[in-house]
């Protein structure tokens, strides 16, 4: 609903029967209100650039408007998840079946994740200051986990019998099983004597909400700086040097895109551009030769 304050009253703004089918096609297709509210407002940014209503917009407009974003420069992720936005628009409330195919996504960098060495993982994690952070953020690099799943894990997802935590309705909604290590299980038990969480594993001011991720942001920011690493660290880059070193030690790639949660073993697979002792072990062809290039002094 839209609110809007004068000196004198509140004005409660209608909802058009446009924006009203959209939120019931989102809701129906149960899509979190994350995503929900980013749809919403990239379809209001469109509309508003061109002074119309979507449904009076075509697939010529969408082309401009896309073209008017990358000439500000709107970072990839964005660019893509207004596509999203528009695709769903168009496909699904305006039932267009044959536009949202000829909506492009915008190309992805190839750039590579950012990885801690394992020396500066324990130089990391021991900079945090906090305790409920450190605990978090050792159990984010432990698992592999997203931060949302990191801050959402409850006590009762501790599963000591199996050694595994399970992750409940994780990104796109599924739920899976990560690693329970002998090593986190004890950090665990040693975390909960001393502060006794009673839902969430960690949780906020109120114990009956988990902490907010932008805590464990702010505790990175803190901890890369007061360890001295070179290298901006946020929650992800714990998740990245998870997956890493987990390819350096020999676990099959497989396995690693089911821990991470992927859909898609390519996404897993940029990691093996990121492994440098899997590099470095990598026999070259050049050394099954006998060739003789410079002579023997």
């Amino acid at each position: 609903m839209n609110v809007r304050t004068t000196n004198r009253s509140t004005v409660v703004k209608p909802i058009s029967p446009l924006r009203r089918r959209m939120i019931d096609d989102m809701t129906i297709r149960n899509l979190s209100p994350t995503t929900q509210r980013s749809y919403l407002h990239a379809v209001e940014a469109y509309s508003r650039y061109f002074g119309r209503s979507p449904d009076q917009l075509g697939l010529e407009d969408v082309r401009a408007y896309q073209v008017h974003l990358a000439g500000k420069g709107i970072a990839w992720a964005t660019l893509n998840q207004i596509v999203c936005a528009l695709r769903f628009l168009y496909g699904v409330t305006l039932g267009q079946d044959e536009v949202p195919e000829r909506i492009p996504y915008a190309r992805k960098p190839r750039t590579l994740p950012e990885v801690l060495s394992q020396d500066e993982v324990v130089r990391f994690l021991e900079a945090v200051s906090s305790l409920k952070c450190r605990i978090a953020l050792t159990t984010a690099y432990a698992t592999g986990m997203r931060v949302s799943e990191v801050t959402g894990v409850e006590v009762r997802n501790i599963d000591s019998g199996r050694m595994v935590i399970r992750i409940e309705h994780g990104k796109g909604g599924k739920d899976r099983y990560v690693m329970l290590s002998a090593q986190l299980l004890g950090i665990l038990r040693a975390y909960w004597k001393l502060t006794r969480p009673q839902r969430f594993l960690f949780p906020g001011r109120d114990p009956d909400t988990a902490i907010n991720v932008t805590v464990l942001h702010a505790a990175c920011r803190s901890a890369y700086a007061a360890a001295g690493i070179d290298k901006k660290v946020s929650v992800h880059t714990l998740r990245h040097s998870f997956a890493t070193h987990l390819l350096e030690q020999g676990t099959d790639i497989r396995i690693i895109q089911a821990l991470l949660g992927h859909n898609n073993l390519s996404t897993t697979a940029r990691y093996t551009r990121v492994a440098t002792t899997t590099i470095a072990a990598t026999e070259s062809p050049l050394d099954r030769l006998s060739l003789m290039v410079v002579p023997p002094s």
